[in-house]
């Protein structure tokens, strides 16, 4: 991470990766601070944009790190510009992408949208949600359909016209795959140019992304500039690495923590994080003082746990998933403990040690259920499992047992 700014607040430097511009320190236009200091005499807040495109149905604690820093704004008094590209969400930010994106439907868009707003505190309680919905002028949401579905083509061609095409490929996505001669669709420019115009439609003073969408962020800047407006910074946040402490947190790699996961699926996650990974989980994930943390790494690793999910679900509960971890891999099987449970309906009894797993959901397939159970990685109870082919007669027989594989996932059996 960049040396922080003397001149800039401790809550907006936490966790930043870049800023920019970051030029004469009195200047408005090239200094966030001097920005704030010139917003404040004038007793406005700052416009801060954070653009999401509904692709997907969740969110995970990697995506977390925007929103809080967007909430940190919000809590300073700034307002906090949501835009939801329901409309650029259509044709799939190519950023990070070897191929071109399947584009969604109108429907499917906005069915991911409403899941996304429900995860990030919608109709809930600000103490434990991800942004401040309650505070009058602290959030504005925004659908980008507003200003870019009525777009006609002569304003689609005056966007166009404000790039080239050598700006596009000089995109790493772009670069690397035309260098290879993977088809790009012409439609894929268009998206830098249409996130690019919702800096101007909503007169952004800051833009939240992360370190990959440098891009994208300076092209918001340089259309203000174009249309005549007032420029925005980009304030750019770290990737974070998810639990195989590796690669990106990623869904499709299956290393995430999710938002909506439960108090002691997200403590048991947290609790494995690799040791090199711990202090960014603290810095980005939490408020927690690096330098005030236990030294021992695996007491590091459940205090950062413990706050992340406290975070999530408030302190008691994320302490009662702390509680129950321990006893449920240390075996004791503990009957009051909160785990999820997994329905036994649905399995069609006698039933097979690895057939039971996959039925139930704790694993993906029958094949992973063998290899958990050969590897010694599934308990019942505390009592490991070590035959695939073990039989189960009856639900009743498994009714409130805990099922578990590994040290991070666990169901409890209900009839």
């Amino acid at each position: 991470m960049p040396e922080t700014s003397p001149s800039l607040p401790s809550w907006l430097n936490r966790g930043m990766a870049d800023l920019f511009p970051a030029g004469d320190p009195s200047d408005v236009d090239q200094s966030l601070a001097a920005r704030l200091a010139a917003a404040e005499a004038e007793g406005r807040p700052l416009r801060v944009k954070l653009g999401i495109d509904p692709t997907g149905s969740n969110i995970h604690l990697g995506h977390s790190i925007l929103f809080r820093k967007l909430r940190a704004f919000q809590d300073a008094g700034h307002t906090a510009v949501l835009i939801i590209g329901d409309f650029t969400a259509r044709i799939g930010d190519p950023t990070g992408k070897s191929a071109t994106r399947v584009q969604l439907s109108k429907n499917d868009v906005a069915v991911n949208a409403s899941t996304y707003l429900r995860q990030l505190g919608q109709d809930q309680p600000k103490a434990t949600a991800l942004l401040d919905f309650e505070t009058p002028g602290r959030l504005e949401v925004r659908y980008n359909s507003e200003w870019l579905e009525g777009m006609d083509l002569p304003a689609v061609i005056g966007l166009l016209g404000t790039g080239t095409v050598g700006q596009m490929l000089a995109k790493e996505d772009f670069s690397n795959r035309y260098s290879s001669g993977t088809p790009i669709a012409l439609h894929e420019f268009l998206y830098p140019l249409l996130q690019g115009y919702d800096s101007v439609a909503v007169n952004a003073d800051v833009e939240l992304g992360g370190t990959d969408q440098k891009f994208n962020v300076a092209m918001g800047r340089d259309l203000q500039r174009h249309f005549g407006r007032g420029t925005q910074f980009g304030l750019l946040l770290p990737i974070l690495v998810g639990l195989d402490g590796a690669q990106k947190m990623s869904k499709t790699l299956g290393n995430t923590v999710g938002l909506e996961d439960d108090p002691l699926s997200m403590y048991s996650k947290l609790e494995k994080v690799g040791d090199t990974a711990i202090n960014d989980y603290v810095t980005l994930l939490t408020d927690l003082n690096v330098e005030a943390l236990p030294e021992n790494p695996r007491e590091k690793q459940k205090a950062m746990a413990l706050a992340v999910t406290a975070t999530r679900h408030g302190m008691d509960a994320a302490a009662k998933a702390q509680l129950d971890a321990g006893n449920l891999v240390g075996g004791a099987g503990d009957a009051s403990a909160d785990v999820p449970e997994a329905s036994l309906l649905a399995v069609n009894f006698p039933a097979k040690a690895f057939y039971l797993m996959s039925a139930v959901g704790i694993c993906a397939s029958s094949s992973e259920a063998r290899r958990q159970i050969k590897g010694g990685a599934a308990r019942l109870d505390g009592e490991k499992i070590t035959d695939p082919n073990q039989e189960f007669a009856a639900a009743a027989d498994l009714d409130g047992k805990v099922l578990q594989v590994g040290k991070k996932t666990f169901r409890r059996l209900t009839v």
